[in-house]
This record gives C-alpha cells, sequence and structure tokens, in this order.
C-alpha cells in the first residue's frame, strides 16, 4: 500500500508531463495547467488525468482558439475568457475559508490579469470582491469605494503604467496588499517593468510585489496568508 502511494504522488501523462497529485496535500493548492506551450491534446490529456483525483482542476491562460478546441473533447468545462481559465467546476462556489479577498484593477485594460487572479481565488475557495477601473488618474473612483478596502482581509491590486495605485491602496488599507505590475503601458514602461520597480520601491509598508501579469500567483499568495490566519486563530 505504501509503495502504491508513493506511486500515485507522481503520475505520468504519455511521455511529456507527470502530474504532483500530492501538491495540494503538501500546500492546499492542487497543480494547475499552465496553458502556453501545450497543444490542445497535451491540455486534454493533462484534465483527463487530473480530473479523478482533484475536485478542482484548472488550467490557465488558455487562449479561445485553444479552448475550442479542447472543449471539443471535454465539453464539461467550464471558460472564463477574460481570465483565460478553464476549470472543471464553476467559480461561482460557496466560499470554503473565512475572509475576503478584494481585487483592484488600476484601468480596463489591466483586466485580464485581474480577473486571473479573481478567477484563481474564487475556484480556490476564497470570496472575492472586485472593484475595477479605480486608478490614480481619478483618484475620487477609488475614494468612493473604500469600503471595498475596509472590508477586505487581504487586497490584490493590479496596475500597468506607472503603477502607483498599490502604494495609495497599502495608504488606506490595515492588511495586505500584493501588488501585481501588468504589461499596459506606453514605450518607457517597459513591458511591465517600470509599474514593477514602482511597487518594489513602494514607500507604503505592507506591499508584496509578484511577477509581472501573475494574478494567478497573486490569488495563490493571498490564499495561502488567509489560511495562515485561520490555523493562527484556531491555535489561539
Amino acid at each position: 500500500a505504501l509503495e502504491k502511494l508513493k506511486h500515485f504522488a507522481i503520475e505520468p501523462v504519455g511521455d511529456f508531463a507527470k502530474i504532483d497529485n500530492h501538491r495540494a496535500l503538501r500546500t492546499g493548492f492542487p497543480e494547475a495547467i499552465w496553458g502556453p506551450g501545450k497543444t490542445p491534446d497535451q491540455i486534454v490529456q493533462i484534465f483527463q488525468t487530473m480530473r479523478p483525483r482533484h475536485p478542482v482542476v484548472m488550467a490557465t491562460r488558455i487562449e479561445p482558439d485553444v479552448y475550442v478546441q479542447v472543449q471539443e473533447k471535454l465539453p464539461q468545462l467550464y471558460y472564463y475568457p477574460t481570465a483565460r481559465i478553464c476549470a472543471t467546476v464553476p467559480a461561482a462556489l460557496q466560499p470554503q475559508y473565512p475572509g475576503n479577498i478584494g481585487i483592484l484593477s488600476a484601468g480596463t485594460a489591466d483586466l485580464p490579469v485581474a480577473e486571473e487572479a479573481a478567477v484563481t481565488a474564487e475556484l480556490s475557495g476564497f470570496r472575492v470582491q472586485r472593484l475595477w477601473d479605480v486608478g490614480v488618474a481619478g483618484i475620487h473612483r477609488l475614494l468612493a469605494n473604500r469600503h471595498v478596502i475596509a472590508s477586505s482581509n487581504v487586497l490584490i491590486v493590479v496596475a500597468g503604467m506607472e503603477g502607483a495605485l498599490p502604494s495609495v491602496v497599502a495608504g488606506l488599507a490595515d492588511c495586505p496588499v500584493i501588488a501585481v505590475p501588468t504589461s499596459i503601458g506606453y514605450g518607457a514602461s517597459f513591458g511591465g517593468l517600470a509599474p514593477l520597480l514602482t511597487m518594489l520601491n513602494s514607500c507604503a509598508a505592507g506591499v508584496g510585489v509578484v511577477n509581472i501579469d501573475n494574478g494567478f500567483g497573486a490569488a495563490i499568495l493571498a490564499g495561502q496568508i488567509l489560511r495562515t490566519a485561520q490555523k493562527v486563530s484556531k491555535n489561539l
């Protein structure tokens, strides 16, 4: 039985992938499928291998034309075109964990990354509050929605251009702020490098920064913060 358990931890898919079936046991989150670089058939085979083992399986960065080909063989999948995520279950599930994740975007152009974070968090069992298009060019839009900041336990703030929004939000929030730079901007934004450096140099305390366009990683980090806080509160 022990040998079977060890073997089950890593499950090969053809000669091109090895599924880490125990990742959810170790980290609390199952392995996700990274779409770019994989053929539609490879994505289908990985889904088919993972689905019996995990209640939720998701693939990220799935473009619409790829999803059409995947959906032909897996018609039961759900697709979120803005987030470019497809999954085995709908994102509007009953939250499994306490706490709120607030997700803010500076501009409408940042929505693909912001929605990637939102859908990932929802599929992982967390309650999400969305607040879009509240960048610093019209700061009154943010201030008129301070209740979203006040009612969140972790904030994910997504911004391109100069990337100033996370610093402003962190100055208004009493919870961790996860900053996500995006590749949105003109030439000197250098594909997201400018907002990344702005966020890393934030004068507001309590700001953590993930990689450019990494909404998925931001959502997993936010979930880890909430799950860890829940463990700590149980031990008090």
